[in-house]
């Protein structure tokens, strides 16, 4: 392939010979590295005289246009480089000479060989200046231009020139530090942004060295994300990026500040071979988990995507901008938006015949197009285009799996606390102002800035209240006193323990009263004050467990088997469907989330798992999570009821207050729906207010457990879960004592499901305490839970209705949208069909949404599909089961899931109602493994083949998977049983379908004797419907194989995911 230069032959005869001499010519190999300054010298001299008689005795027709490769040899001799050469070389007048490094470093300019065209860039140690200088003794065409590559190692000058070129690029300011005195400069650093001479940039952003040879990028988060930094660096290993707990900005040398841009993990690289000419290929951002993604040869993982027209538009202008023919350079997909980050100069692709093939070709027509006619060579410019037309075309099964919907609830979470209460004074009334609260009337506080305003205030009511001793002012001393313990919680604590600081799980909202607070209940004055007033609501708590987290990451770990290819056992090796379609690029995914930080950090723990990330979940939440809180989508305030929530709460009040036995005149008034779960708990109750005397006894009965464990000398060292101490779970338990039982003797039902959620957090998390009668305080807040809070979204289908269009209506706009743009779509990343290796189907392409959101939506999304008209319950016997189902579901629990999936027949007509197929599937989240009697167990409905109607007629039905067997928690090493927790077996696989065997899940599968095929391409294997109806049905779950002890919950410590699935 090269040989060096002293190779057979004068030169003269050149002309004659050139299909038995090498191509192209280079200095030494590496075995000859060990040759003398001599002998290397020799060979120059001997290649300059060479080219010197080439030049005066060749004729027209045998005269060559010589390319010279000026550049690092580590560079030249690249195995890009060296494949591009050897099809340059396929050009009948085409030489190539590459310039010896040692000739480079050490030898004048006068010494180097002689060339046509120069191919010359920068690397680290090339020596610009002489390259400059030769460029200007030879005057050779110039593939890229030299004196341009000294602005491209500025990175202010780059984002100069891009900005006078028009070319997008993110937000930025520029901060030149005197060397001398680097504390002398416009910068000016907050807790959540930095000023850069007067533009603030708030965090995220990105902090670049102006020297583009400096690598180290760091990227800063917000605390309401948890703070700290992702620290990037040129490639070491398997690292690019490691996340740092240092929030605070570089103190020496000077910078570019910069926007972050939710790119949703991905980096597209841009390659130009001249102005009409891009190839792109996208790959995982560096910034995400730090880890690069490696093939089998430990080459860098990228996948080529298509470029769209505006982003062809803006290579070409960075290709001219620059004057560099072969130019690299990274596009930030972001918000619909395309931004050029970084110009790198010369820069070619890596491992792509294709791109090797149209490189060469594009290069050595330009060369031939420039020099040919000077040099009198007879050449003619070939007619086929040098960058082929692009068409997307679609492939896949008979069934494809188009697009993925999901909505989900967070993960298990420390205990929510509330507390409301009036505020009038002046101070108050300015923090509103200051925030804008007067544009809407409301105002959230969440940063820690902002809380400590709030904390100074209540510090300073107190004092001034410090004398006063009537009612009023007591009541009032009260409330800024929790107040501030509240808020004064982060001093003594950690970042890791319960309660931490950070506006991700504490906030406080103001809301003004125009005529003061309305009484509401006993525990507010009976004095009231004329005149506005601002309803002040703290809450704190509610934050994510480890626990929570875990079950995040297993959840997105199973949720891959949904797609193609992910059958079998989630947890094995990580290269099933969902993970080879997203690492291609031929899954366009979303993350949304609500503002709570809890649903939040679940999602980013879900991508986590769900595209096998690495490392801290805060890079993963700044750049794959977007929050949707600016349009309502899955934020909802719940301290502003409608007026048919405040009717229903009303109502439900009054029928929990009576002091008898439920009648059946009750159980109408409270479950008109007749729903099992609601009945069921009825009957555990019996009587509510003799049910809430007890809750009220057992609660007085912890806290002095409590109490007398503070008292105790061997309690001193007892650790709590999440590092929470004896205090402050006395704190929980004390102010549920005294807000459950008003000063009238009647209890608040509001406080019911707070009272549920602490025993069952204790309960699965604190159990070491040792506490007594938790087991029935669980038992009894839950069976009041149970018809409290699905009862508060309606009590009857019409108020159910109602309820939940106020929550979830721009929801389902946005899920109606999502499932109809499944198709082109150039705002994402697409594989490139021409460039792709490796990759059977490069148009397939599925679209992923997840949401995720709290309680309220999920009990309003449902209630929307059980209630909306969906399908009629009297005339489809299907749809009647899964309802029923649903009724008897008596909790939707941490990480309940609603998904629709969306399939395609390629091979139907468009316009055909059989072309499509929708698939809906629930789960309720995680189960408890105890006292789970009145929950349908197993795993939901499967109607039976036609032709084994007649044999099992109840196949399915509500007392069927009553018989079930449990589901029990299984070992960590422990596999699914398939034939025991599906009715559905796999045998043995045919091609490209599955074998499945249908069978009951009480009977062994060797009675059954029927089988039906069903697409491999569906993890659930669901049955192919010709017609496109809808039958919404439990199928077997998304269960893990293994489950973690910290992800199993019950009243023992002993939860685990169950996942039940509806499919229509």
């Amino acid at each position: 392939m090269s040989e060096p230069c002293n190779g057979p032959g004068p030169v003269e005869e050149r002309g004659r010979i050139r299909r038995d001499v090498p191509r192209f010519v280079i200095g030494c190999e590496e075995d000859e590295q060990d040759m003398g300054q001599m002998e290397a010298g020799m060979k120059n001299e001997m290649l300059r005289q060479d080219d010197m008689e080439v030049y005066g005795n060749e004729s027209p027709s045998e005269r060559q246009i010589l390319v010279g490769i000026c550049a690092m040899m580590k560079k030249s001799k690249s195995k890009p480089m060296t494949e591009i050469l050897e099809r340059l070389c396929k050009f009948d007048y085409i030489d190539v000479v590459i310039f010896p490094e040692e000739v480079i470093l050490e030898e004048p300019v006068e010494k180097w060989p002689l060339c046509d065209c120069l191919i010359s860039f920068h690397s680290k140690g090339f020596p610009l200046d002489k390259a400059v200088e030769y460029a200007k003794l030879r005057n050779p065409m110039l593939i890229n231009d030299l004196n341009m590559q000294y602005f491209i190692q500025d990175r202010r000058e780059v984002y100069r020139i891009l900005q006078e070129e028009g070319i997008d690029l993110p937000r930025y300011g520029v901060l030149n530090r005197d060397p001398d005195n680097p504390e002398e400069c416009n910068l000016v650093e907050g807790e959540d942004h930095v000023e850069v001479n007067g533009e603030v940039f708030p965090k995220p952003f990105v902090e670049k060295p102006v020297c583009a040879e400096d690598h180290n990028v760091y990227i800063y988060y917000p605390t309401s994300a948890g703070g700290g930094s992702q620290r990037l660096f040129r490639k070491i290993g398997s690292r690019s990026s490691v996340y740092s707990p240092e929030s605070n900005v570089r103190k020496t040398g000077s910078y570019i500040y910069e926007e972050f841009m939710p790119t949703d993990g991905t980096d597209v690289k841009v390659y130009t071979v001249g102005p009409d000419y891009a190839h792109a290929e996208a790959r995982k951002s560096p910034a995400l988990d730090g880890k690069v993604e490696r093939d089998s040869e430990g080459k860098e993982i990228r996948y080529p995507v298509m470029l769209t027209a505006m982003e062809k538009l803006v290579a070409r202008k960075v290709c001219l901008a620059f004057k560099q023919t072969v130019c690299g350079f990274d596009l930030l997909r972001a918000n619909g938006h395309s931004y050029v980050c970084d110009v790198n100069g010369f820069s070619f692709v890596k491992n792509s015949m294709k791109y090797y093939d149209d490189c060469a070709k594009v290069l050595g027509n330009m060369v031939m197009r420039e020099l040919a006619p000077q040099l009198h060579i007879p050449w003619s410019i070939p007619m086929e285009a040098e960058d082929i037309p692009i068409v997307p075309t679609t492939s896949g099964t008979m069934m494809e799996l188009r697009c993925v919907i999901a909505i989900i609830r967070h993960g298990d979470r420390t205990p929510k606390q509330k507390m409301k209460m009036e505020v009038r004074h002046p101070l108050f009334f300015e923090l509103f102002k200051k925030y804008g609260g007067y544009k809407t009337g409301k105002l959230k506080l969440k940063k820690p800035k902002q809380l400590q305003e709030v904390l100074d205030i209540a510090r300073l009511l107190l004092v001034e209240l410090g004398q006063h001793n009537d009612c009023e002012i007591e009541e009032k001393k009260s409330k800024l006193e929790q107040l501030k313990t509240v808020l004064e919680m982060e001093s003594s604590l950690n970042v890791n323990q319960y309660g931490h600081f950070s506006g991700i799980n504490r906030k406080v909202q103001l809301t003004y009263l125009r005529n003061g607070q309305p009484k509401a209940s006993s525990e507010e004055e009976d004095c009231k004050k004329d005149g506005p007033s601002l309803l002040l609501v703290l809450k704190w708590g509610g934050e994510l467990t480890p626990a929570g987290r875990v079950q995040a990451e297993e959840l997105g770990r199973a949720f891959r088997c949904m797609y193609p290819g992910g059958q079998g056992d989630f947890a094995g090796f990580p290269g099933c469907g969902l993970l080879r379609l997203h690492s291609t690029y031929r899954h366009d995914l979303k993350i949304y989330a609500s503002d709570e930080g809890r649903v939040q950090m679940t999602a980013a723990a879900f991508a986590k798992g769900l595209l096998a990330l690495e490392g801290e979940l805060t890079p993963i939440l700044v750049q794959m999570v977007k929050s949707a809180n600016m349009n309502g989508l899955l934020d909802s305030d719940s301290d502003s009821l409608t007026d048919c929530q405040q009717k229903v709460k009303a109502r439900l009040h009054e029928i929990m207050q009576k002091d008898q036995e439920f009648i059946q005149d009750d159980f109408q008034k409270l479950a008109p729906t007749g729903s099992p779960s609601l009945v069921n708990s009825m009957k555990v109750i019996e009587n509510p207010v003799k049910t809430c005397d007890k809750v009220y006894a057992l609660i007085q009965s912890l806290n002095s457990q409590i109490r007398k464990r503070l008292e105790d000398p061997k309690s001193a060292d007892l650790q709590l879960y999440h590092s929470e101490t004896l205090e402050l779970m006395l704190q929980r338990w004390s102010k549920l004592e005294r807000d459950f039982r008003m000063k009238n003797g009647r209890y608040d039902i509001s406080k019911i499901p707070d009272i549920y959620d602490c025993i069952k957090y204790d309960s699965q998390h604190n159990a070491s305490v040792g506490l007594e009668d938790t087991l029935e305080l669980f038992r009894l807040s839950r069976a009041l839970a149970d018809i409290v809070i699905p009862q508060e979204y309606g009590i009857n289908k019409a108020e159910k209705l109602d309820i939940a269009q106020a929550y979830c209506v721009p929801l389902m706009k946005k899920i109606y949208l999502d499932l109809q743009r499944t198709h082109e779509d150039e705002a994402v990343n697409k594989l490139h069909p021409l460039y792709s290796r490796g990759v059977m189907s490069p148009g397939r392409h599925v679209r992923t949404r997840l949401y995720f959101t709290s309680e309220s939506h999920v009990h309003s999304l449902l209630s929307m599909f059980r209630y909306g008209g969906l399908l009629d319950e009297v005339k489809d016997q299907q749809w009647k089961q899964a309802m029923d189902y649903l009724s008897a579901v008596t909790e939707l629990n941490y990480m309940t899931q609603i998904v629709i999936m969306l399939y395609e027949d390629n091979n139907k007509d468009p316009s055909s109602e059989e072309r499509f197929h929708v698939e809906l599937h629930f789960s309720p989240g995680v189960k408890g493994c105890e006292d789970e009697e009145n929950v349908p167990l197993g795993f939901g409905f499967r109607p039976a083949s036609s032709e084994n109607e007649d044999k099992k007629p109840n196949q399915g039905s509500l007392e069927d998977l009553s018989q079930d067997q449990t589901d029990d928690a299984l070992p960590v090493t422990e596999l699914i049983n398939l034939q025991r927790r599906s009715p559905m077996i796999r045998n043995r696989k045919t091609g490209s379908m599955e074998v499945l065997s249908e069978t009951s899940p009480n009977h062994s599968s060797k009675g059954c004797t029927s089988h039906r095929l069903f697409q491999s391409c569906s993890r659930q294997s669901p049955e192919i419907k010709p017609a496109g109806g809808l039958d919404w049905r439990p199928v077997h779950g998304r269960s893990p194989s293994r489950t973690d002890k910290c992800c199993r919950q019950s009243v023992d410590g002993k939860w685990c995911i169950v996942h039940q699935a509806f499919q229509y």
